[in-house]
């Protein structure tokens, strides 16, 4: 459908050497990488340092030429001390921040609406209950070179059918799965959840960049695990809305409507379906 391709141009592709995570395009993955950026990173890189330059002071006071007789020493107090309570004051500090960005990865109330993804093998249903109850199956588009450029697509990235999202909209994501294990990974969108048969897991995003944006099951589920990429393309609300209208009138309903909010949170906190 026509709509279903707009602002693909406004999206950023990734390019060759790009080292750091995607351009984040919501709250939540703008919190992740401010996580990331402010908190993770300057720790880990002074621990990294630290550790390298103990290793090479060590090499080079206890070598062998320097040390024909080597000490006997197998304790000391003060060192056991530091190396065990050192970690454990920085997994303190880590854990507020961390334990705020857990929670609000959580808070789905308020929802504008909902979107029901499920996994199957080998790719990925998407369902619309507050817009007419329809379904989209979306698979792999093109699996070689050839066939995406004949296409004119992404190879392993883009899907057969458009699924489109709104911006500037709070939306309830659910997941589960018809058979296996999958995980629905989007950096962009600050989304990484798997998909459990018999449970239904929630997040939620708030797109504020229209485009389109690409991730991947990141849940290994099978021979065609590599075969199931997720293309998002985000339109604005009215886009959204004419293409839904539109949309429901071409694909065929769910059989059964998406759990209400209530049921829906209730099955969230059941132990999962051996």
């Amino acid at each position: 459908m026509a709509l279903a391709g707009a602002g693909q141009a406004m999206a950023a592709d990734p390019q060759p050497w790009h080292y750091h995570l995607p351009e984040p395009v919501s709250p939540l993955a703008r919190q992740m990488i401010e996580f990331h950026d402010l908190w993770l990173m300057p720790v880990i890189t002074i621990i990294t340092v630290f550790v390298l330059l103990l290793l090479l002071y060590v090499c080079f006071r206890f070598r062998e030429s320097a040390n024909p007789v080597p000490s006997r020493t197998t304790h000391n107090a003060v060192l056991e001390v530091l190396w065990t309570g050192v970690p454990v004051l920085i997994l303190v500090v880590l854990a507020f921040p961390s334990l705020k960005l857990l929670y609000a990865t959580d808070a789905v109330e308020d929802s504008d609406m909902t979107i029901k993804i499920v996994g199957h093998q080998w790719y990925w249903e998407y369902q619309y209950p507050d817009h007419g109850n329809f379904y989209i199956d979306a698979r792999v588009a093109a699996r070689t070179t050839e066939e995406a450029q004949e296409q004119g697509v992404k190879r392993l990235m883009s899907t057969d059918e458009k699924i489109v999202f709104p911006a500037d909209t709070k939306i309830r994501l659910q997941f589960t799965s018809a058979d296996v294990l999958h995980n629905w990974s989007l950096s962009d969108f600050g989304v990484r959840l798997d998909t459990v048969p018999g449970r239904l897991n929630e997040a939620w995003t708030l797109i504020e960049k229209p485009g389109t944006y690409y991730g991947f099951c990141s849940e290994l589920c099978g021979i065609d695990h590599a075969f199931m990429p997720i293309e998002i393309t985000v339109v604005p609300k009215e886009e959204f809305e004419a293409w839904a209208a539109q949309a429901k009138e071409e694909y065929d309903p769910v059989e059964e409507a998406a759990l209400p909010v209530s049921e829906a949170l209730a099955v969230s906190s059941t132990p999962a379906v051996q």
